[in-house]
C-alpha cells in the first residue's frame, strides 16, 4: 500500500501540471500513454510492437489520438482517421495470408479492437482538454474516478459482503461499488461548489453517477482482459499500480461516454 500511495502521488504531481499546460505537451503525453497502453494490451496476446501488426497498430493509435484543430491539414481529420482504420484492417487481414495463418483472423481482430479501444479512449482525453472549460472538465472526471476507486476500496474493505462480479474480479463487492458511487457524488457536489462546470447541481450529480458506473465497468473490462489472458497486471511501469491500462482503464472508458451523452461538450 505504501508503494502504491507514493507512486500515485508522484504520478499526480507529474500528470496534473501537464493537464494545465495543455497544447502539444498534452497531446504528446497522451500519444505516449496510448502507445504504452497499446503495447501492454498486445503483449497479453503475445504480439510485440516491433512486429508488423504492432507497428501498424502503433501508427493507427497515434493517428486516432490526434484531436480536432491540433494541426492544420489539407484533408478532413476524421476522414484520415477512418482511412487509417481501413488501411490497418486490410493490412492485418493481408498479414494472415502472408504468414499462412500463423497470424490468425482472431489475432487481426484483437489488434484492431485493441487499437480502437486505446486510441478512442485517449483521443477523448485530448478532446476534453480542448473544451473551453477543458481543464476543469478533465479534473472533474479525474477526481470523480479517483473518488470512486478509493471509495469502492475502503467501503468494500469495511462493509463488503456480496460479490459484485466474482468471475471477473473476485475482490470487488456490491457494497464497495455503492460506496464508490456515494464518494463520487460527494466529490461532484464539492467540485461544483468551487468550480461549477454544469448549470445545476443535479446535472453534476448525474455526471458523477455516470462516471462512477461506467468507470467501474471500464475497470471490470480491464480485469476481464487480464483474467482471460492470465496476467496479474497489464504492465509494471507504475510500481504498486501495474501498467498504464491498470491506471487509465476507467477514464478511457468514461470520457467517450460523457461526450456521447452530452455531459461534456
Amino acid at each position: 500500500m505504501k508503494v502504491r500511495v507514493i507512486t500515485g502521488v508522484l504520478a499526480a504531481l507529474i500528470f496534473l501540471p501537464i493537464v494545465f499546460i495543455g497544447g502539444g505537451w498534452f497531446y504528446g503525453v497522451m500519444a505516449l500513454l496510448a502507445a504504452i497502453g497499446l503495447k501492454e494490451l498486445l503483449r497479453m496476446k503475445g504480439i510485440r510492437l516491433k512486429q508488423f501488426p504492432g507497428m501498424v497498430a502503433l501508427v493507427m493509435v497515434i493517428i486516432l489520438v490526434i484531436p480536432k484543430g491540433f494541426i492544420d491539414l489539407p484533408y478532413n481529420l476524421n476522414t484520415i482517421k477512418i482511412d487509417a482504420i481501413i488501411i490497418g484492417l486490410f493490412a492485418m487481414l493481408t498479414w494472415t495470408v502472408i504468414t499462412k495463418n500463423i497470424f490468425t483472423f482472431e489475432d487481426a481482430s484483437f489488434v484492431i479492437l485493441s487499437t480502437l479501444y486505446v486510441g478512442i479512449g485517449f483521443l477523448y482525453f485530448n478532446e476534453t482538454r480542448a473544451l473551453e472549460n477543458g481543464v476543469e472538465s478533465l479534473f472533474f472526471v479525474l477526481f470523480i474516478v479517483w473518488a470512486t476507486d478509493t471509495g469502492a476500496y475502503f467501503f468494500g474493505k469495511a462493509f463488503g459482503r456480496r460479490k459484485l462480479w466474482p468471475v471477473i474480479s473476485p475482490n470487488k463487492t456490491i457494497e464497495g461499488s455503492l460506496g464508490g458511487l456515494l464518494c463520487a457524488i460527494i466529490v461532484a457536489v464539492i467540485f461544483q461548489i468551487f468550480f461549477p462546470i454544469y448549470s445545476a447541481f443535479v446535472v453534476a450529480i448525474i455526471a458523477a453517477v455516470v462516471i462512477g458506473i461506467f468507470g467501474q465497468i471500464g475497470d471490470l473490462v480491464e480485469s476481464a482482459f487480464k483474467r482471460h489472458y492470465e496476467v496479474k497486471d497489464s504492465g509494471t511501469i507504475l510500481p504498486g499500480h501495474g501498467g498504464i491500462l491498470d491506471r487509465f482503464d476507467s477514464i478511457i472508458f468514461v470520457l467517450p461516454i460523457l461526450h456521447i451523452v452530452q455531459l461534456l461538450s
